[in-house]
């Protein structure tokens, strides 16, 4: 699928309906659908968050997160929603996601630890980026995640 991309972050209310539809359907497809998990994706802290799109050229979300703002779900800055599109997967998409989620976290809140709710098979991924593994395996939703936190620099 390596398309061109084009990357927006935007906070919930500079998104279009259509571009919320797209999200939410993606988080749907994926952490709901293919992931066989029933959980409230939709929790409330969508309106206090930015969101981090990669938008595919037919305008479908190839990948997204969803950057949370300290003291809103933890004390630290986290990521979460961490998602990319069935289609995408394996083009390196998510390195790219990560990196400019980071860049943009290091630009808003600098000097700022960073946390993250993994889910385990992604462990490595998230140590390549300087996340370190911060608790046992736990479940979420049914799903064996880490806590792993990137230290401030």
């Amino acid at each position: 699928m390596q398309q061109n991309i084009t990357w927006q972050c935007a906070h919930f209310s500079e998104l279009s309906a259509a571009q919320l539809y797209a999200i939410l359907r993606m988080r749907s497809e994926v952490f709901i659908v293919e992931q066989n998990c029933v959980y409230q994706d939709i929790d409330g802290a969508d309106f206090d968050c930015m969101h981090l799109i990669g938008w595919a050229s037919d305008q479908q979300v190839a990948a997204y997160m969803r950057i949370v703002p300290p003291g809103l779900k933890f004390a630290e800055v986290s990521l979460g929603r961490v998602i990319t599109s069935n289609a995408a997967r394996g083009t390196g998409i998510g390195k790219q996601l990560l990196s400019k989620g980071m860049a943009f976290i290091e630009a808003t809140y600098p000097g700022q630890t960073v946390r993250i709710h993994a889910q385990a098979y992604l462990e490595k991924f998230y140590l390549s980026y300087g996340f370190a593994t911060a608790s046992d395996v736990m479940l979420e939703d049914g799903i064996a995640h880490y806590v792993m936190i990137k230290p401030s620099a």
